[in-house]
């Protein structure tokens, strides 16, 4: 039974998070390189805008905002997902190298196998799947013993090496390619959000309104898997079978997330720490909050990134790491 305070505190601490969203977005709205006024933000939303203020907000701004918070709590959801299934604080999409998969994937995609537009916007997600899940795949083969099970520890080391690997495929890949190409997977890497169209709203959410649903159903299973495989064996868990299914969830996940805004890490990392760290360990409960978090870090990331330096801005990947690296070598130094 969670404790009523904890389920107080964790209620307190959504609706600051949804305050946060909210605030972002408002001054989001308004900044950038076409400015709209903050007092003509209501009236624009309730269809009383200029042609001026109605392509800014309804065609750049809204899609870009909605695309990185959905992003970002994707890759929160996936980081929480991976740190519980390996028992690893250092587990994250971006670390271990499923977003570079996925990025792979996508880059093949792209330089060789011309497409139509519209299709190649709802295709982005499936052959980052595919990407990530090959490299999910391999992961789990080499950290596997078959006397201990998955080592937590392994993974994370061949994870970072899969990483630097796939960077490496991906030069290989783009430097036989055209410029316009060259330049597309060159912002990918860094993380600069570049679905900013409506579609590619509908092209990931399918994704997330499956998948984080089922991971909140699957909360009390992921708090087994991270306390012991004796306790979780001792309870009726099919340890192997949980942890590939729920891997498939991280590895979807990750990869919806990063089609549309490009080679993103820390997020999955940072969020499911801070969250832990304000309502505890226990997935029920923390997870909601992880989702905010995540959406709200990745929001801020680029929000930060596009007005920081004008008309191009930073790309939001590189935002975050300046903020996540030194996290995860605290975390490194600290485990």
């Amino acid at each position: 039974m969670i404790h009523p305070a904890l389920i107080q505190k964790q209620r307190i601490t959504i609706l600051i998070l949804l305050m946060l969203i909210f605030v972002t977005f408002i001054i989001g709205t308004g900044m950038g390189y076409a400015a709209l006024s903050y007092d003509r933000l209501l009236p624009t939303l309730l269809g009383q805008g200029t042609f001026k203020e109605n392509f800014v907000l309804f065609e750049i701004r809204l899609p870009r905002i909605l695309i990185t918070v959905l992003a970002g709590m994707a890759l929160a959801v996936s980081g929480s997902i991976l740190q519980g299934i390996t028992r690893n604080d250092l587990a994250d999409p971006g670390i271990i190298g499923i977003n570079s998969g996925a990025g792979v994937a996508i880059a093949v995609f792209f330089l060789f196998f011309p497409i139509e537009a519209g299709s190649f916007v709802y295709m982005l997600p499936l052959i980052a799947f595919i990407g990530a899940l090959l490299t999910g795949f391999l992961l789990y083969l080499f950290s596997y013993d078959k006397k201990t099970g998955l080592q937590p520890v392994r993974l994370v080391l061949i994870g970072v090496g899969f990483s630097m690997a796939m960077s490496g495929i991906m030069i290989v890949l783009i430097s036989s390619a055209e410029r316009a190409k060259v330049d597309f997977i060159a912002r990918w890497l860094a993380g600069n959000v570049w679905g900013t169209d409506w579609p590619f709203i509908l092209a990931i959410l399918p994704w997330l309104v499956v998948l984080i649903p089922f991971t909140l159903y699957k909360a009390n299973r992921l708090n087994l898997l991270g306390v012991s495989e004796p306790v979780a064996i001792g309870v009726g868990v099919s340890i192997e079978k949980e942890r590939i299914v729920l891997l498939l969830a991280a590895v979807a996940l990750a990869a919806s997330a990063v089609s549309v805004t490009g080679g993103i890490a820390f997020v999955g990392l940072m969020a499911p720490h801070i969250a832990k760290a304000i309502v505890g360990p226990r997935n029920q409960l923390f997870l909601p909050v992880a989702i905010l978090i995540g959406g709200w870090m990745l929001l801020l990331a680029d929000t930060i990134g596009r007005n920081i330096v004008e008309p191009n801005g930073i790309p939001a990947g590189i935002v975050a790491a300046l903020i996540g690296a030194p996290y995860f070598m605290y975390l490194l130094l600290k485990k």
